[in-house]
Order: structure tokens, then sequence, then C-alpha cells
């Protein structure tokens, strides 16, 4: 269990490290109740309540609560800590994995890796000769003293610089201070652990934050850093090791950051490690009951006019061609589909009536009540409970949203339009109801300028004149953003703009949200084309001239081409079944550091703290000469 150190003082005299701590960080576990772990830690479950508060609205698997340490109240504390007392040697057999030994031995993958150091960049081997770690448990005394104390935020400082300044993570940082603004402010009273030995940031350096099973070897591929390099400039690494969500420092010169925009694609086929046969159900409101399967012409109708039924058919296309492909993988898959009939009730007798806790995904239900419901069922158990085509209600611990949020999308086009090193100039045209908008891009681009519609009568008429582009635009390269859902002022835009391009002005048109008021009847595909319309989407389109074996298969199937929704079954079946194969469980297999990509969708996860995780991967695409749509490259 990983365990959360508060306090470190630190004697420089004579280099000793005496650690003091009056809290404990505790992970929450399946199964596991703020009863069972107040019992655990001999504490009362007020005391937990009192720390962590959300803890009584609900509890998340693999969230992380503050625990008053019962030890520290006395007058002569204790704590613990592990020696290594000798090696037991184990030759791996046939399906063992790190997971299976850590559990055999009672010891932690990390402590498995770092006495097999092979295993930090190779995968376990059936065979395989190498040592298990044994360990005894020392308690010493120790002097209770004040765990926690109030800083006051400093201009310019950010999570993550004062989580490294205090020698803890982002993740433990957020922990101490549940109701913490996303965006620290200078002047903030936030909790720190009350250390002596704060660091200080040296703006020479950049500084990176460890991802979900990040190792030394991802870290030396990553950062171009090795072990030893990383030491040097961080020593605590030599006495705390690697941990997620630590803050390290590194050259100025190494780009580094959360995964923003472009990431290399990952094959998953390259590393499937974990073939035992996965089980997966599929979760979709077919509503079989109200069709009439002995009338075919009355089917026939139910499909045309029934939307759900429409897009559940198509979906579960696409999830049986994933299981063929993945099976040809040598992926093994137990598929069990439910009807849910969009109904709570029948998905409450089908959660009653199944037992899913050896379940290794549940794709579904499509809407977002309903999948909150088997969400909330499934989460003591560790399911992981993947939304395939909508946004869910709640992202618990066990949820896999799989739709980017708008934010996401928008931060993915200003950052596309940043990241052309040729273009000149950036205009921002926006009716008044998306004023905010057009002022969070002004202040990404200050140079820019800002253009609002006309009015009438105190009224926005969707509309601007000639005269409001007077000087707006330079020779060369200009982005144009369009913040509007009126398809008037879309029309307007859009035949002016393309009257104004010419050799000396190259305007490109974006937007950080297109909404249908850009296919409306009055505009015109042509102008969009002309003006090389680049937007954020959470898929691209299907070029049909470029097919792959998953379109030539589905028209030798079903005798016609995937839809979007097919190939979204497809996509994000195939997607999960390779993630399970190349590693213990999807919840390991989901590291922000890994991005797939498929027919029409790809995937890059990251967690939510205490919550789950949500897919921020991300296309830019564009309006072609030939009217199709591609993905945008700069």
């Amino acid at each position: 269990m990983k365990k959360l150190i508060l306090i470190c003082v630190i004697t420089l005299s004579c280099s000793w490290f005496a650690h003091a701590q009056k809290f404990k960080a505790h992970t929450v576990k399946q199964g596991e109740t703020v009863e069972s772990i107040a019992k655990k830690y001999q504490v009362s479950v007020s005391d937990i309540y009192a720390l962590n508060p959300d803890a009584k609205k609900k509890l998340n698997l693999n969230s992380v609560l503050i625990i008053p340490n019962a030890a520290a109240i006395s007058s002569d504390a204790t704590t613990e800590t592990k020696e290594l007392i000798g090696y037991i040697s184990h030759k791996v057999k046939r399906k063992e994995t790190l997971y299976s030994l850590s559990k055999e031995y009672n010891v932690e993958i990390d402590d498995i890796k770092k006495h097999n150091k092979r295993l930090y960049s190779e995968n376990l081997r059936r065979g395989d000769q190498i040592r298990i770690p044994k360990y005894k448990t020392v308690v010493s005394m120790v002097t209770p003293s004040n765990a926690i104390k109030t800083y006051k935020v400093q201009p310019k400082e950010g999570k993550w610089r004062v989580a490294y300044k205090f020698g803890i993570t982002v993740a433990e940082l957020e922990t101490l201070n549940p109701g913490m603004n996303e965006v620290l402010q200078p002047g903030d009273e936030i909790n720190v652990p009350n250390t002596t030995d704060e660091k200080v940031i040296d703006d020479s350096f950049n500084y990176y934050t460890v991802q979900k099973s990040e190792g030394y070897y991802r870290l030396k591929i990553k950062l171009g850093l090795t072990q030893e390099d990383l030491e040097k400039l961080n020593p605590e690494l030599k006495i705390d090791g690697l941990k997620e969500g630590m803050v390290l420092k590194v050259p100025h010169n190494v780009t580094v950051g959360e995964v923003v925009g472009q990431v290399e694609e990952t094959n998953l086929t390259k590393n499937l490690r974990n073939l035992k046969t996965k089980q997966i159900a599929v979760m979709l409101p077919f509503r079989l009951s109200r069709v009439d399967t002995d009338s075919v012409q009355e089917a026939k109708e139910m499909i045309k006019t029934d939307r759900r039924l429409s897009v559940s058919l198509d979906f579960h296309s696409g999830v049986l061609m994933a299981v063929d492909s993945a099976k040809q993988l040598g992926i093994s898959t137990r598929l069990k589909v439910f009807d849910t009939e969009d109904q709570l009730s029948e998905i409450s007798k089908i959660l009653n009536s199944n037992d899913f806790s050896n379940y290794d995904a549940v794709i579904g239900p499509l809407m977002a009540n309903n999948l909150d419901r088997v969400a909330r069922a499934l989460e003591k158990d560790g399911v992981p409970v993947i939304s395939p085509i909508t946004k869910p209600e709640q992202l618990y611990g066990n949820v896999f949203q799989t739709i980017p949020e708008p934010q996401m999308l928008e931060k993915a086009i200003i950052q596309f339009v940043k990241d052309d090193a040729s273009k000149v100039n950036v205009v921002i045209i926006a009716d008044h109801s998306k004023r905010e908008n057009s002022n969070r891009l002004k202040s990404e681009f200050p140079s820019a300028k800002q253009i609002f519609s006309r009015k009438n009568d105190g009224r926005d008429a969707y509309y601007i004149m000639a005269t409001d582009l007077s000087g707006a635009f330079s020779n060369g390269k200009n982005y144009v953003f369009l913040e509007t859902a009126n398809e008037a002022l879309v029309s307007n835009v859009t035949s002016m703009l393309n009257g104004l391009t010419n050799r000396n002005h190259d305007i490109i048109l974006v937007t950080t949200n297109k909404t249908d008021a850009f296919e409306g009847a009055n505009v015109s595909n042509y102008h969009l084309a002309s003006l090389k319309f680049h937007y954020p989407n959470i898929h691209k389109s299907l070029n049909s001239d470029q097919q792959n074996s998953f379109v030539k298969s589905y028209k030798s199937k079903y005798g016609i081409e995937p839809n979007k929704f097919a190939a979204r079954g497809f996509d994000l079946t195939l997607d999960v079944l390779l993630r399970l194969a190349s590693d213990e469980d999807l919840y390991k297999a989901s590291s922000n550091a890994v991005e797939t990509q498929y027919t029409e969708n790809k995937f890059r996860y990251a967690k939510q703290l205490n919550g789950g995780y949500y897919n921020e991967a991300i296309y830019i695409v564009k309006y072609t000469s030939d009217l199709t749509i591609e993905e945008a490259k700069l």
C-alpha cells in the first residue's frame, strides 16, 4: 500500500531524516467502507469524516483518504518502516503476473521490480528466475508534532509549485485541501506539510510531474534522462523512490508537462501479454420488447424510426467486428449483450440477476442516467464501466468517459493555432452570446482583433459589415475564430471572408465549437472549403477512398459501409480488448502517455482526482478543396 509521508524534518548537520506523521494516506480498495477503514486504523468514523468531508457523500474506489494517526495522539507515538531481511527465489510459471506474485507473497509490485531491475523495461516471462524480497516491520518511537500548517499562496504559484516546494505530490496537496480552487490565487490560504525544509523553485530548470505507471525506463524514453541523471537533480529519489504525482526537476531544454495535443501513437498489438479470456458485457437500449419479430415490415419501420434502436444495432455490429478482430490476434472474448430497454427498472433487474464481479469491463449503457446506475452498482467490485457516446452524469472511480470535455476541444484548437509557426495574425469574430468565449480567446492571443456582431434596437442582429474587417488582416496567414451557434452569422461571415481571400491574404477559418449552424442550408460548403475550415472533433471522418481492413470486412459482412456508430463500436471495443491484453487490468493500461488510434476514433485517458478516467485525445479536422473532411496536420 502506498504511504503518504506528510512530514519530513531534515537535519542538515548529520543528514538524517526523521519522519513524524500525525496523518496517514489511505487508498480506498475494493469492498472497503468508512467503518472498515476506521477499524483498521483504530480511529473513529467521525475522525475520518472531519478530514474527508466528501466521503460522507460517497467512497470512491482508488480515492485517497487522510487518516488521523491514532499513535500521534499519545506522548510516545510510533512509526512503522520496512527492513529487507532476505529474498525468496521464484521461477515464473505459466500465466503468472507481477500482480499475482505480489498477492501471493504479500509484497508491492514496485518492490519486486526494485530487486529485479530488468522488469522496469521487460515483461515477466515463464521460466524467469526472480528474487522476491522479504521484509520485517520495524516499529520506532517518534516525537509527535503538528503535521500540517497553513500556507499563503505567493504570486505565480500554481499547484505543482506548491507541491514541489513542500515535497509532496499535486494529488496529496489536493487531498489536504478538498475545497481548493482549481487555479490558485495569490493570498489563498491552504494546508501544507509542516516541514522546515522548503524547496526553492529554480526557473533555470523545467519541472515534470510523474504520471501513472511511469518508471525510470519510460522516463528515459520520454525525457531522455537516465535514473542517474534524475537522481542527481532530485536526491530525494534515492530515499523515497519514484512515485506517481511527484514533481521532478529536469534540465531547462527538456520539454515537459502534461500530455497535450499530439502524442506518439501506441500500437498495443506489439505488447499483448495478458491473453486470458476477456469477459465483456455490452448494455444497449434495443427495446426489443417493442418490436414485432413476426412482422418483417414492421421491424424495418421500427429500425428506421426508432433512433436508439438504430444506433444500438449499428454500435453492436461494430462490437462484433472488434471481437472477431481481437480473436485473430489471440484474444478470446466471452461477450454478453443485455437489452436495457432504456429503463432503470430493467437495469436493476439485470444487475440483480447477474454477477458482474468477474467481468473485465462493461460497455454502456448509452444514456447517462442509466450508466450512472450501473457504475454505482459495480464500483464496489472495481469493474470498469465505459460510457460509449455520452458524457456520464458523474465520473465515478470505475467510469471511463470516452467523449472529451468541450473545454478540451477548445484547448486543442487553440494549441493547434499556437503551434503554427508561420501564422501572422489572429482575428476573433463572435455574436454577443459568445462574448465570454471571445474574451477567453483574446487572453490566449493578446494581439488579436475582436469583432462582435452588430445590433438592431439593442438586440443581436447576427451580421457584420465589411467596415468591421477594415485593417483586420495582415499579409500572409490569418486565422479567424468564428464563435457562434447562429446560422445567419456563419453565412454572413463565411461569404464575406471568402471574398477577401487573395494572394496576399491567406485566411483560415477556425472555431472552438462546430455547432449545427455551420451545416445550415444557407451556409456554403464551398466557402468553408475555400477558407480551409478547421475545427476540433472527437472523431475523424472515414475516407472511403482509403478503406482499411475493418471497412472492407464490414462491407463484406453487412453489404454497406459502416456509419460513425458502427465505427465507434468497433474502435472502442477493440481498444478495450487490446488494453486489457496489454496489462493486468484496464486501469493500469490507461496511462495518459498511451494514445491509441483506430478507424475514426482515438483514446488517451487521464484520471480525475478522486474520480474516474476521461478521454483527452482530440482530432483537428478541416474541409478540403474537394469538399471532404480530413485530419489537419501542421
